[in-house]
């Protein structure tokens, strides 16, 4: 049996990279997967992705950064499919790279509005949702910049920290009502953001802060991730748990 048999699965920024990524591999694993993005167009070449290999997937349009979308793409899944199981919040910005003392303040509020902000009214309606179903699984998309610095990024080491804090709160809240939340700290992946903002000497030196010196792929990621929404991980919660090749342990 497949390991998300029978469980309907909410992806945001499911359109590209790590989202796109997560939403087939919960396809693959038999779940009914919503796919939530800004852009239509790739939120909708994930779900024909899914579709052609035989998935079941669903598309809605949605702004993570708004607190009033994050409760509609909840009613939309449960209209849609039911309920709802587990979710990957996954939405998120780098932001413009400046040092802290020139960081202009609405350049701030953009980056916590979509990475931490986003990530709170989803689990806000995600929790409401969960509590009627008897249970589910949230995973959220931190970095490993929720652990150690990432110098001209402070808007976004300043909410990937406060995901890993929601995190924590939130397993500790649920626990005994069978809600289980785990948060995952990618390294350098090789997504299309990255590709298209690199040239090859740049890329090849962010491999190499990593002591396997290499990108990863977001296919690695969403193995990680796939596995903390089962049965697999159920006796881990408010776990954060990175996946960076060694970046973090040097």
């Amino acid at each position: 049996m497949a390991l998300l048999e029978n469980k309907v699965a909410f992806v945001s920024g499911g359109g590209s990279g790590i989202g796109r990524a997560v939403a087939e591999a919960y396809a693959r694993e038999g779940a009914k997967v919503v796919i939530s993005d800004i852009n239509v167009e790739h939120g909708e070449e994930t779900v024909k992705v899914i579709k052609d290999s035989g998935g079941e997937a669903f598309f809605v349009k949605g702004d993570s950064s708004s607190a009033i979308d994050n409760k509609r793409m909840v009613e939309v899944t449960v209209s849609k499919y039911g309920r709802l199981d587990i979710t990957c919040n996954n939405a998120g910005m780098g932001g413009p790279a400046k040092p802290t003392g020139e960081y202009e303040p609405e350049d701030w509020d953009r980056v916590i509005a979509l990475n931490l902000s986003g990530v709170f009214y989803a689990c806000r309606y995600q929790l409401e949702q969960m509590e009627k179903n008897g249970g589910g699984s949230i995973v959220n998309i931190a970095s490993i910049h929720g652990q150690v610095a990432a110098p001209l990024s402070p808007a976004y080491t300043a909410s990937k920290h406060g995901v890993v804090g929601l995190t924590k709160n939130i397993a500790v809240e649920y626990a005994q009502k069978k809600i289980r939340c785990n948060a995952v700290g990618p390294g350098y992946i090789e997504t299309a953001l990255l590709k298209d903002n690199l040239n090859n000497d740049a890329m090849n030196a962010v491999a190499a802060k990593a002591p396997m010196n290499r990108l990863g792929t977001a296919e690695e990621i969403a193995e990680l991730v796939t596995f903390l929404s089962s049965e697999k991980s159920s006796f881990t919660t408010g776990s954060y748990i990175i996946a960076d090749g060694g970046y973090t342990a040097v």
